[in-house]
C-alpha cells in the first residue's frame, strides 16, 4: 500500500495548495501556522512524532487543527496517532485523507469522527490518473466548515 498516482500531490498542488489557501482567506480562522511532519518507519517514532505535534499545537494555544494525510495504509498511524494527540489536548480537529471504498483505517480512534475523504474516482479506489483525488477547493472548504462546527461546539461546551 502507499501513494499511487491519483494521490500523489504534483509540485503546482503544493504551491498552490487548497486547504492553504482557504484556511487563509477565512475571516472565522486565525492560521497559526503549517506544521509539516515526515512519516517515521518505526512505531516508536510514529507515536512520538504525534505527541511532539499536538504539545507543538497545544504550546501555540491552538483551537483548532486540520491534519491531512496524502497516503493510506502504514500512514494511518501516523494520521490517527496525531488526531487522537491533537484531541486528547482538548483542540479540536479535523482530518482530511483518501478513504474511498476502504471505508476504515488502519487504526482509528475517538478523535476521528471528523474525515473529509478526498477520493474521487467514482469506484472509490486510488486509480492511474495523477492527482485525481487529491484535496481540492471544495474539500478544503468541507474541512473548514467542519472545524469551525466542532470549536463552536466545543466553545458551547457540547
Amino acid at each position: 500500500m502507499g501513494i499511487g498516482p491519483s494521490t500523489k500531490e504534483t509540485t503546482l498542488h503544493h504551491f498552490r495548495d487548497p486547504l492553504l489557501s482557504v484556511l487563509s482567506e477565512d475571516q472565522d480562522l486565525d492560521l497559526l501556522g503549517i506544521v509539516i511532519a515526515g512519516i517515521p518507519q518505526d512505531n516508536e517514532n510514529k507515536y512520538f512524532t504525534g505527541e511532539r505535534v499536538a504539545a507543538w499545537l497545544e504550546a501555540m494555544r491552538a483551537d483548532g487543527a486540520v491534519v491531512s494525510e496524502d497516503s493510506w495504509g502504514n500512514s494511518n498511524v501516523d494520521f490517527a496517532h496525531a488526531i487522537e494527540e491533537i484531541g486528547k489536548r482538548g483542540i479540536s480537529v479535523v482530518g482530511v485523507s483518501f478513504v474511498g471504498t476502504q471505508a476504515q483505517f488502519v487504526v482509528s480512534n475517538e478523535y476521528m469522527d471528523t474525515i473529509v475523504d478526498i477520493n474521487k474516482s467514482a469506484e472509490g479506489i486510488e486509480t492511474n490518473v495523477v492527482g485525481e483525488n487529491n484535496l481540492d477547493e471544495r474539500d478544503a472548504r468541507k474541512a473548514a466548515a467542519l472545524l469551525k462546527l466542532k470549536m463552536r461546539k466545543r466553545e458551547n461546551g457540547k
